[in-house]
């Protein structure tokens, strides 16, 4: 059972390895392609992104209260809150849903 366990690091470092050493290597020339720096561009936003959201929503004990934060701390985002004022509002509004839900 060990060994599979040091079969799976093995090849997960392999995999970030080449993914991380393999732009810098085959890539010498700027990118020119307008496509394909754009999509590099989005990779980090879209990679949190990911990686946030579902994290919201699971956050809280039900995940409509999470839902509801994330729309209205995103319309109080667009609205040009703050930061503090846009935790305050999915906070308030996560504490209200569960304690009335």
């Amino acid at each position: 059972m060990t060994r599979n366990i040091y079969v799976y690091i093995a090849v997960m470092a392999l995999s970030v390895f080449a993914i991380r050493v393999l732009p810098l290597t085959l890539v010498r020339q700027p990118i020119k392609n307008r496509f394909i720096r754009d999509f590099l561009y989005y990779v980090p936003y879209v990679t949190l992104s990911v990686m946030t959201f579902p994290a919201i929503i699971d956050a809280t004990d039900s995940p409509i209260a999470g839902a509801i934060a994330l729309l209205l701390g995103s319309y109080a985002a667009y609205k040009e809150a703050g930061l503090f004022k846009v935790t305050v509002v999915c906070c308030l509004t996560v504490l209200i849903l569960e304690v009335f839900l």
